[in-house]
């Protein structure tokens, strides 16, 4: 009597301590967005105000490198944003007036005026901060199934131990008799020391059970950072000119993509020249002379405005079927070569994948990201099914999707983003590399952020 009534307040411990871990995620995400927002007034005067006191149509002042106050559309200014913490994609969104904007995401190096369209429960970020709620909720089934088992489960565990101890001992030896006994206690022990952070033991159970994961493609299967992948040229020049032309002119440039080419050309130790008259041109590209040449650097729409012929964009299509950012480079009015960049898939991805499908287990990738460049990602890892183009708000809802088609769903993911899904999977596994509220939000915290360590943790489950 004295053990189950001891078991049952400690179950209500734990819950209450799980709840307490479900308010700090939601904390977590509260805190992204920043406490205060600078006002313009109708007379050109500004002031800094609590955020709770921002009111729909206001006129916001975002300065380059703050976080976006609330939800709203740009009056003024062109800037690029980060908003991989909502969408997942891990190249800034340029963004021009007209456009709108994500509270709690970065804005870029350019400052911008903004109109508040939604503001406290009405804007994305509390509506993600509602969707983790509801799904830590909704997985009252199995905490209820937990609750029945718990009034045997331990006193169980300890019986089975000290039977497994007794067999061994009389048809084995000593030695066979301890392991026996003590490994049926110590998996979550043993995880720990595999990098496999169990937050909750009944996810330990479950997971030998999926027969799909859902893996976020930015930070889970690719590295999360743009890098440089390709750089061809045309007649007349060579990749380290063109490398060296590009980079040159993107070290004045703020363009999302510069860190990345500057990156490429240093890991080639090619020096940059100085550059003169240089101009940003919004939404195509950049203009400026490099060694007395003539460059432009950017998209199809500069080349064109510039009467530049890359009529030949077979090559241009095949590298953006890779899935990489593409960009143009004419030297003197004439066509150099092109240059791509993307965001590098993890080397481990592609042997966890061809593990886990020899487990008979289902990959789906699940992002924020283009289709185009999610296909192509899913072609290299040998992905079974993609959902692309998907916002936060369905994730979450495609996770349900799969578990209403009889599928027992484990997710993988590391963004803010991510959290909903990972708290409506039967089992949610954060990366150990991504946000506090996607560990937070999860079953099980993988310290590597490596897709290997899902094979371990189903390894531990059986």
């Amino acid at each position: 009597a004295a053990v189950i009534t001891t078991l049952v307040l400690l179950g209500q411990v734990l819950e209450l301590r799980a709840r307490s871990q479900t308010s700090s995620a939601i904390k977590e995400l509260l805190g992204l967005a920043p406490a205060t927002a600078t006002v313009v007034f109708e007379d050109g005067a500004e002031a800094e105000i609590p955020l709770k006191d921002v009111r729909i149509g206001a006129r916001l002042r975002v300065r380059a490198n703050e976080k976006i106050p609330t939800d709203g559309v740009i009056l003024e200014g062109e800037t690029s944003v980060d908003e991989s913490m909502v969408t997942g994609e891990s190249i800034p969104v340029e963004k021009l007036a007209g456009d709108s904007v994500i509270g709690g995401t970065i804005n870029g190096r350019r400052g911008i005026l903004m109109r508040a369209e939604k503001i406290g429960g009405d804007t994305l970020l509390a509506q993600i901060v509602r969707m983790v709620g509801e799904a830590q909720r909704s997985r009252a089934p199995i905490q209820r199934l937990a609750d029945a088992v718990s009034f045997y489960f331990v006193p169980a565990v300890i019986v089975t131990a000290i039977a497994a101890f007794v067999v061994w001992l009389i048809f084995g030896s000593l030695a066979y008799a301890l392991v026996a006994a003590v490994s049926i206690m110590v998996g979550t022990g043993r995880g720990a020391k595999a990098g496999v952070l169990v937050k909750k033991a009944e996810a330990l159970e479950i997971l030998e059970k999926i027969n799909v994961i859902v893996v976020d493609k930015t930070g889970t299967l690719t590295e999360g950072k743009p890098r440089l992948q390709t750089v061809s040229a045309l007649d007349g020049f060579t990749e380290n000119e063109i490398l060296q032309l590009a980079a040159s002119l993107e070290k004045s440039s703020e363009h999302p993509l510069a860190e990345a080419i500057i990156k490429g050309a240093e890991d080639r130790k090619i020096p940059l020249s100085r550059v003169e008259d240089f101009e940003s041109v919004t939404g195509k590209g950049i203009v400026g002379s490099v060694e007395g040449k003539t460059i432009l650097l950017g998209n199809r729409k500069l080349m064109a405005e510039n009467r530049i012929d890359f009529s030949d964009s077979e090559a241009a299509e095949q590298l953006r079927a890779e899935g990489q950012t593409v960009m143009f480079i004419a030297a003197n009015g004439k066509p150099a070569g092109l240059i791509g960049v993307a965001d590098s898939v993890k080397e481990s991805a592609k042997e966890a994948i061809e593990r886990l499908h020899q487990k008979k287990i289902e990959i789906v990738m699940m992002t924020g990201d283009n289709r185009t460049t999610a296909e192509a990602v899913a072609r290299r890892l040998g992905i079974d099914k993609i959902f692309a183009d998907v916002l936060p708000d369905q994730k979450a809802e495609k996770v349900k999707e799969l578990q209403a088609a009889g599928k027992t769903v484990a997710m993988a993911g590391d963004g803010v983003n991510d959290a909903p899904a990972l708290a409506q999977a039967e089992v949610g596994i954060a990366m150990g590399t991504g946000t506090d509220v996607a560990m937070e939000s999860a079953d099980i915290t993988l310290l590597k952020g490596d897709l290997r360590g899902i094979l371990r943790a189903i390894e531990l489950s059986k």
